[in-house]
């Protein structure tokens, strides 16, 4: 049997690297979007480059996505691609809603037309509960979003099942909440704690500016959240799950953990500083990923602890070579 191809858009970032890896694994072709005019550098898929293809497309130009449909033929298509930092959303809400939300669209109208037998991944996020109805979150949960990003979240996830109920697509969405790693982007609190962490220990910065340390995160590891992503395609009928631990943990005790790791004292290096406060606050976002393991039999294997460790020794790997001391 041909081996199958899948399409993943965003393949630059964490999840697409994490993904792309993933389903090599399985036997896939897989073919990853990237827009021409992107910043984005391919560090994190530098070691694969040889083994996946590359297409130039944008989430903001219909005819783009129809002709990348039509000319890679995948039988799976992953989303991941998005204006995915929450902070920029609010500078930027209309950039934000045209990628994160209307590119939702422009994919799955090009699926509709090319191949409605394509199976459909839509990477939808925790931050669609915001200021939350019922502590842990599951499938049911009402959605109350506090950010411009988890509006245009709502809009992609909203829209993917519209698709699927209207047109019969094979469109599902994984609702993830926050799951990291050391291909994590500098710009999002746990890299930037892991990261801050191993400069004040290499003598590379003195103090870690943060935001509220009393936010509180349902964190995962990446790489075990991607193998959901392709449990809910190979499941036969298409559904939503939520993707989580179903544990907890506050902004501090990521601190903590972090410095513990380095031999310090986090308290004696992190400052609460109110320029990094959202301007409105998601205060506790935590999983119930039960279905997932009914269903899907996904768990996740690596722990919180671990996590923190893992990134915070793969950032003083990665700075040692620049380090005075």
């Amino acid at each position: 049997m041909a081996a199958k191809t899948a399409l993943i858009t965003g393949i630059t970032g964490q999840d697409g690297s994490y993904l792309a890896e993933f389903l090599l694994s399985k036997g896939y072709r897989v073919v990853g979007m990237t827009r021409r005019s992107s910043s984005d550098i391919q560090e994190r898929i530098s070691m694969m480059l040889d083994r996946i293809e590359i297409v130039s497309g944008d989430l903001l130009d219909q005819s783009s996505m129809t002709s990348i449909i039509a000319e890679t033929q995948p039988d799976e298509v992953y989303n991941l691609a998005a204006q995915s930092f929450v902070p920029t959303s609010w500078s930027q809400p209309v950039l934000t809603g045209e990628f994160t939300a209307l590119g939702v669209t422009r994919l799955l109208e090009a699926i509709r037309h090319v191949n409605p037998r394509i199976k459909f991944y839509q990477a939808s996020s925790s931050e669609m509960f915001g200021k939350v109805a019922e502590v842990p979150q599951n499938e049911r949960t009402p959605f109350y979003p506090r950010s411009p990003y988890g509006v245009a979240k709502v809009y992609g996830h909203w829209i993917t099942v519209n698709y699927r109920e209207s047109y019969g697509l094979f469109a599902v969405s994984g609702i993830l909440f926050n799951h990291e790693s050391d291909r994590r982007g500098r710009e999002f609190v746990t890299r930037k704690i892991s990261d801050g962490a191993a400069r004040i220990k290499l003598g590379m910065q003195e103090k870690l500016h943060l935001g509220n340390l009393e936010a509180q995160r349902d964190w995962g590891f990446a790489g075990d959240y991607v193998r959901a992503m392709w449990l809910m395609l190979q499941q036969e009928n298409p559904e939503d799950y939520v993707i989580a631990t179903g544990r907890t943990h506050r902004v501090r005790d990521f601190c903590k953990l972090a410095f513990d790791t380095v031999g310090l004292n986090w308290e004696d290096h992190v400052v609460q500083d109110p320029r990094f406060y959202r301007p409105a606050e998601v205060d506790l976002l935590v999983g119930d990923p039960s279905r997932a393991k009914r269903v899907l039999g996904w768990y996740p294997e690596t722990s919180f602890e671990d996590l923190v460790d893992m990134m915070v020794r793969a950032d003083l790997e990665r700075l040692r070579p620049f380090a005075l001391v």
